[in-house]
């Protein structure tokens, strides 16, 4: 009863815990067919199944886990539960650019001429065109070039040119905001 009171006290908003059967004693081909037939699993406290019974779960794709002390069950549970939340996307801004000049390039389309004024500039990373104050675009860095070679990045107080994958509208004054999207792992709150 404790275990199962436990476990069931973990559910969420997003992720349920549902104990479907509780009893004493052995796992049974019962409980095997029972947690098959419902896509569980069995959580056997203090007991040792047999080979006969470890078989038939193999068999029957059931996962069986045996604990002897209540918290670690809880607990191994709680990181399953953990490893089932979608992971929170952050972003991590990772540097500042001014367009100071568009170039136009054939068969290329316009370039931004650019000042990396705080951090620095990776080809790949992900950006915001930004002008007056609000969002333009979000794209890709696709190309990037310091005196016409093409580098994989460039840091701040380097002029360098910057080409949008799929943008092309760029005017002096824009702001460039270059950064990288994080996951980071969410944990259940106790």
């Amino acid at each position: 009863e404790a275990l199962g009171d436990s476990l069931e006290k973990l559910s969420n908003d997003e992720i349920k815990v549902r104990v479907i059967h509780k009893s004493v004693g052995a796992v049974k081909e019962a409980d095997i067919m029972l947690a098959e037939a419902s896509n569980a699993l069995i959580i056997g406290f203090h007991v040792n199944p047999n080979p006969k019974i470890r078989e038939m779960a193999r068999r029957e794709s059931v996962e069986i886990r045996i604990f002897r002390v209540i918290y670690e069950a809880v607990d191994a549970i709680r990181k399953a539960m953990e490893g089932m939340l979608a992971p929170e996307i952050k972003e991590n801004v990772l540097g500042q650019v001014e367009v100071r000049k568009v170039f136009k390039i054939s068969k290329v389309g316009n370039v931004a001429g650019c000042m990396v004024t705080e951090g620095k500039v990776t080809r790949g990373n992900h950006a915001r065109l930004i002008r007056d104050d609000v969002e333009v675009a979000d794209a890709v860095i696709g190309s990037l070039k310091r005196n016409r070679d093409d580098v994989r990045e460039a840091q701040a107080g380097y002029e360098c040119g910057i080409l949008l994958q799929g943008h092309h509208d760029y005017r002096e004054g824009d702001r460039i905001e270059v950064y990288e999207k994080v996951e980071v792992a969410r944990t259940l709150s106790s």
